[in-house]
């Protein structure tokens, strides 16, 4: 540890949570220099949907390393990335009955974001944006200033201006956050100028796994058709087919103006990003939005992999399979153990939110895990929400065992608790 204590950036992170230094993986386990296995709740923050060095991507990936083909081209015209574009235009987009042109940011979900806000300002000149409490989209300057985290903004240095943060979701202590924004671009004296889009996460995966009601969903496109504002969903996190659908915003069958996708875009865990956009809002000049690495080719031999993995072993169904499992788990094992925990989810991101309990609790909860064999996440306002976020391929053995850890290491806590 001293290599990394001594040389790295005290900005890490992760590691402070999970300090082994890690050397293998393998679909849903991850394995030290010393051979121990953990199982994996966090699939790389949402990185890591189709698994550790899936073998059906790794074997394309290798084919292509071992063939001398383009590694790197900026925005190029490149076998691979036409092959992408192709595979995703007809195993996604076109059975979906969606209308996109695709855009190729910088490598990570903060670029594809930046780009969503910067051409949103352009097509419809105004300056206004209204995101959502809870929100987390990336941690450049536009991003941030469309974050809601209150440490994470402050570390901007400057100020982060034209944006307007709304409750999310339905009601907000009795308020319908609906009327609410409605109000705000209606009433002359609200002191609120219209915003140019609107940006939320469907599922606020950072944000302690707040879900976003199908009706909300809609209410919210009426809203922005109404008001000639465009809607941008952000992906990132909960895309992919993270719930079931790849695309998050599908269950409540609305149509965003654009969406921002990256993690799992890829298939494999490498960079990229990806902005869809409708076909009327490309106003781009050439270059006017623009990156040295835009055009990652593994990513697009990987992402390519990805959609054809999914069809290939009905990956959706599984998804739905295991949801009814973590579900059922969590209603009978953890909220039977107080009534005051709130458990929250949709295919396979699920939250056990103990904010009564406290930050401490929460904490020492996700440390036994780990002591356990199980690397788990928190999140939410004081990181009081554990987050269950496994591969989509995560064996029902492994999901079994690392929900049962997570029950043995509650009840544990509690004892703790109880005992002094």
């Amino acid at each position: 540890m001293n290599t990394f204590e001594t040389l790295e950036s005290n900005v890490r992170s992760y590691c402070r949570s999970f300090p082994v230094v890690f050397n293998k993986a393998k679909n849903d386990v991850l394995y030290t220099e010393a051979g121990e296995g953990y199982i994996d709740f966090f699939a790389g923050a949402g990185a890591l949907n189709y698994g550790h060095n899936n073998d059906f991507m790794k074997n394309r990936l290798l084919d292509y390393l071992t063939s001398d083909r383009i590694m790197h081209g900026l925005d190029m015209y490149t076998t691979a990335k036409q092959e992408f574009i192709e595979s995703f235009s007809e195993r996604i987009l076109r059975p979906k009955g969606l209308n996109y042109k695709l855009q190729f940011c910088g490598p990570t979900g903060t670029n594809a974001v930046e780009a969503a806000l910067k051409l949103a300002r352009k097509v419809k000149k105004r300056n206004g944006v209204f995101a959502f409490m809870g929100a987390f989209h990336g941690m450049s300057l536009g991003s941030l200033s469309i974050t809601s985290n209150n440490s994470m903004r402050e570390s901007a240095g400057v100020p982060l201006n034209n944006v307007t943060f709304i409750p999310y979701n339905s009601t907000f202590n009795g308020m319908d956050t609906i009327l609410y924004m409605e109000q705000l671009l209606t009433d002359t004296h609200s002191g609120v100028e219209k915003p140019a889009a609107i940006i939320l996460e469907t599922i606020q995966a950072e944000g302690g796994i707040n879900i976003a009601d199908n009706e909300w969903l809609r209410d919210l496109r009426q809203l922005c058709d109404d008001h000639d504002i465009l809607l941008i969903v952000d992906d990132i996190q909960v895309g992919c087919g993270r719930v079931g659908s790849f695309f998050s915003f599908e269950r409540a069958g609305i149509v965003p103006d654009m969406v921002v996708l990256s993690k799992s875009i890829s298939g494999y865990g490498l960079p990229m990003s990806l902005l869809l956009l409708k076909p009327e809002l490309d106003i781009w000049s050439p270059g006017e939005h623009n990156g040295t690495f835009r055009g990652n080719q593994l990513a697009f031999v990987g992402a390519k992999a990805a959609l054809e993995f999914r069809d290939t072993v009905g990956l959706e169904a599984q998804v739905k399979e295991k949801e009814a499992f973590v579900q059922q788990f969590l209603r009978e094992h953890i909220q039977t153990m107080d009534p005051l925990i709130e458990i929250r989810g949709l295919g396979l991101i699920w939250g056990i939110d103990v904010t009564h309990l406290g930050e401490a609790f929460a904490k020492e909860v996700a440390t036994l895990c780990f002591s356990k064999g199980l690397i788990i996440e928190r999140a939410g306002r004081n990181d009081t929400v554990l987050k269950i976020m496994p591969a989509l391929t995560i064996s029902m053995e492994n999901l079994i065992k690392g929900c049962n850890i997570i029950k043995e290491s509650m009840a544990q806590v509690t004892s703790n608790l109880v005992t002094l």
